[in-house]
């Protein structure tokens, strides 16, 4: 269960947010658009960053622009 342990991991690069307009979802209450965020992990479609709630959260990569 690795992704109890991202919270403290080291930080791999940081992203800004462009969006939180998401269809089905609502990620405007966690997330901020142009404010810069921490990756913790990453996969092909998902970033996961430490939100405005400050946990741990999966995003896809639709939101975010790399810096």
């Amino acid at each position: 269960m690795l992704h109890f342990k991202w919270q403290n991991s080291e930080t791999i690069k940081s992203i800004r947010c462009v969006h939180a307009d998401a269809k089905k979802y609502k990620v405007d209450s966690v997330l901020t658009p142009g404010k810069d965020y921490d990756v913790k992990n990453e996969t092909d479609e998902f970033y996961f960053v430490i939100d405005d709630t400050g946990k741990v959260g999966g995003f896809l990569k639709d939101y975010f622009e790399e810096k």
